[in-house]
């Protein structure tokens, strides 16, 4: 009865530890698999866009006499600054919420124009702020007091919705990125990658270098990248780097944020006031802020550049190209701006949609087709209930392994990382423990017992 009553431990013993180490290792497969950055599907159109896209075509029906500029609200609706009543009912019943201000797109237009006729001083920019109804005009640490005076007699000639603010840092190119691109005339970022149909390129910052100027991947020069066919600067700010392969490869629909982690690109859009953005750079990685004003003018010393998205994002040299994005839509390229990612600052971009136009490329999205750049499509005739994101919620996108350059851990990286598997591989050793342990017992109890029957029979 005993030795039934053993073997029926040893028995339950042995399959405990069989069923520890299964579910040990079942454990560890689980959280190595679940460490890999996830592939997530395509997003759709973020909830932003819809509301830029209301915003953008109200004002383009109600004229440049009737509204001055349309922004994303607190609460995610689309606002429209409207300068008459009969505007504001045809606003509201878009189910936007309109905005009384007392200068139209014509006089904001006006004063954009007369600043930019003036004696051009480096150092300074100007841009439109839709939700204050103003033009600002801002100076960095290297505009003279007498430049400074000159620039403010200019503003007051023209109205006071034009202010003049001082800003700390000096406004220059990010020349020194999503993916670092390397050249003997600095350092860049890849931006977003294009098509003509025929030959795939990267769309960079213009200020990145000539046509002509050869790119590789790495410091060495070893892995040539290839080389630029085409650039805008100054004026705008874009250029196209055309693969030495011809083909962008695997991956051409992310953009790197870090750690081997990328955003997959579904599309691209023009950016709008109050939007959350997000830019990924080589040399300071991803950092967001909002759209603060668009068709801003910067007086870098290269030259003066007008058309682009001014944001509170901010940027460091090294940061130049690098791609602006929310929820996986595509929005820009970076220029330039003052300040770093310390302290803070002011950063501009190229728009993407006006750079993909005038070079007569397309974007690539997901699954590596092109895609045309997406256009507004028309309110609605009357009101509708409208599913609004406060703006602060925005995420990049949806995530994606970087291939290339930043490559994911192997298996075997992911295997012994003990912070992803610790738990299955305790369950693991003591399941083994036990089972060695049984096996000795056993082994130990059939010695005994085989020494108890031979003393009794030799004698």
């Amino acid at each position: 009865m005993r030795h039934a009553r053993r073997r029926v431990v040893r028995r339950v013993t042995r399959l405990a530890a069989v069923g520890g180490l299964l579910l040990g290792g079942a454990m560890v497969t689980q959280a190595a698999m679940a460490s890999e950055p996830p592939q997530s599907p395509a997003a759709p159109l973020s909830t932003a866009s819809t509301a830029a896209e209301t915003g953008s075509t109200l004002t383009a029906k109600l004229g440049t006499a009737r509204s001055a500029g349309s922004w994303i609200g607190a609460d995610g609706r689309p606002v429209v600054a409207v300068t008459d009543a009969g505007a504001a009912r045809q606003v509201r019943q878009a189910g936007a919420e309109p905005k009384m201000v007392g200068h139209s797109m014509n006089e904001l237009k006006s004063a954009a124009a007369t600043l930019r006729s003036a004696p051009r001083v480096a150092g300074t920019a100007w841009s439109v702020d839709y939700r204050t109804n103003r033009v600002v005009v801002r100076a960095d640490s290297t505009v003279s007091s007498g430049d400074w005076t000159r620039m403010t007699k200019v503003a007051s000639r023209i109205g006071n919705f034009v202010t003049m603010e001082r800003s700390k840092g000096t406004f220059t190119t990010r020349l020194n990125g999503a993916q670092p691109i390397l050249s003997t005339g600095g350092r860049c970022s890849a931006g977003f990658n294009v098509t003509n149909g025929q030959r795939d390129f990267i769309l960079t910052a213009g200020h990145c270098g000539p046509a002509g100027s050869i790119w590789f991947a790495d410091n060495q020069g070893n892995q040539q990248l290839g080389t630029t066919v085409n650039t805008n600067f100054p004026g705008a700010d874009f250029s196209l780097v055309q693969y030495d392969s011809g083909k962008a490869g695997a991956g051409a629909d992310v953009v790197a944020v870090g750690g081997g982690k990328g955003v997959r690109i579904t599309g691209a859009a023009d950016a709008t006031v109050g939007q959350r953005v997000f830019r990924s750079g080589s040399t300071s990685g991803l950092h967001d802020g909002q759209v603060t004003a668009l068709n801003a003018t910067v007086n870098y010393p290269e030259g003066t550049v007008t058309g682009l998205i001014e944001t509170n994002v901010c940027a460091e040299p090294g940061d130049s190209g690098g791609p602006l994005f929310s929820e996986g839509v595509a929005l820009g390229v970076t220029s330039g701006g003052s300040g770093d990612c310390t302290s803070g600052g002011t950063t501009f971009f190229q728009p993407l949609i006006k750079a993909m136009s005038a070079l007569n490329v397309r974007l690539i999205t997901s699954g590596g087709k092109a895609g045309a750049a997406q256009n507004p499509s028309p309110a609605p005739s009357t009101a509708t209930p409208q599913s609004t994101v406060a703006p602060s919620a925005a995420s990049p996108g949806s995530t994606a392994p970087v291939s290339g350059i930043a490559q994911g851990r192997t298996l075997l990286a992911r295997l012994t990382d003990t912070r992803n598997v610790g738990p299955g591989l305790l369950i693991m050793a003591g399941s083994l423990i036990a089972l060695i342990a049984a096996r000795y017992i056993r082994s130990e109890q059939e010695r005994r017992a085989y020494q108890r029957y031979y003393s009794a029979t030799w004698g």
